[in-house]
């Protein structure tokens, strides 16, 4: 049976920033090594295959690339799913995700009750390099302290203090 939470990192380890939400995830695991109750994946995969990622999870925290062009690279987005209808951006994983989760739901997928979306704001997610910008660079400590907290927090969520599996 997989962990109630998941932290997913998504994005191209080839296309310059869009490798922020996997080095963020990288950072993560490292953070929650030994929390049983979240499991901390990275992956290049984007639309619908991440229903086998999600489906089954009581809690998920996305982590992804965006340009809107809105705010300064390295700034963190943080979204809901109530949100998710008015987002609009260039990822091309951070697109569909609304979606993504109203298909799992409408084919009777076990689909997570609790969503934070975490959007790195990025420079250059589409220049092949496999280094970040440095503004982004400097980001993703922060950024994955913020998201290791959200995890704990939906891992108490999930399991109430004094229950264990």
């Amino acid at each position: 049976m997989p962990a109630p939470v998941l932290v997913l990192g998504l994005g191209n380890d080839i296309l310059s920033d869009d490798a922020a939400g996997l080095l963020v995830a990288a950072a993560v695991r490292e953070r929650l090594a030994g929390e049983p109750d979240i499991d901390v994946r990275a992956t290049t995969e984007m639309g619908l295959t991440l229903l086998d990622e999600i489906a089954g999870r009581e809690a998920v925290v996305l982590v992804d690339s965006v340009q809107t062009g809105r705010a300064p690279p390295g700034h963190l987005h943080e979204i809901g799913p109530e949100e998710l209808s008015t987002v609009l951006t260039t990822s091309p994983h951070f697109l569909g995700v609304g979606e993504t989760l109203a298909l799992g739901q409408r084919l009777g997928l076990a689909m997570p009750r609790q969503l934070r979306i975490f959007a790195i704001e990025v420079h250059d997610p589409f220049t092949v390099g496999t280094h970040l910008t440095p503004a982004v660079q400097q980001a993703v400590p922060t950024i994955a302290e913020r998201v290791a907290e959200q995890a704990r927090a939906f891992a108490a969520i999930s399991i109430p203090a004094g229950i264990s599996e």
